[in-house]
């Protein structure tokens, strides 16, 4: 399963929150991979596309970020997954 975060930093702990990530680099618990990590330049802006079993391993990372960040989680899939999904539904 492919979950994306999307998380931005909670107000007035950026410069904590860099300092967490600079130290320990934002490791996944055992059991989830990251997939890709992306940062807006200058901002408290940021995705983690990460690539995991279940997702137990996701709601643990999210505890050990949740005092530094604000994420919403999503379970994504790709264009074929979804075509194949669509395709069902509609016979095209």
């Amino acid at each position: 399963m492919k979950v994306m975060v999307v998380w931005k930093t909670v107000p007035g702990k950026y410069k904590t929150a860099l300092e967490q990530f600079l130290k320990t680099g934002g490791p996944l618990p055992a059991g989830a991979k990251t997939l890709g990590r992306w940062h807006v330049p200058g901002s408290i802006l940021g995705w983690h596309l990460i690539e995991a079993k279940d997702l137990t391993a996701v709601a643990q990372h999210a505890a050990e970020w949740a005092d530094v960040l604000e994420m919403e989680i999503y379970p994504v899939i790709e264009d074929a997954e979804a075509g194949a999904a669509a395709k069902k539904v509609y016979g095209k």
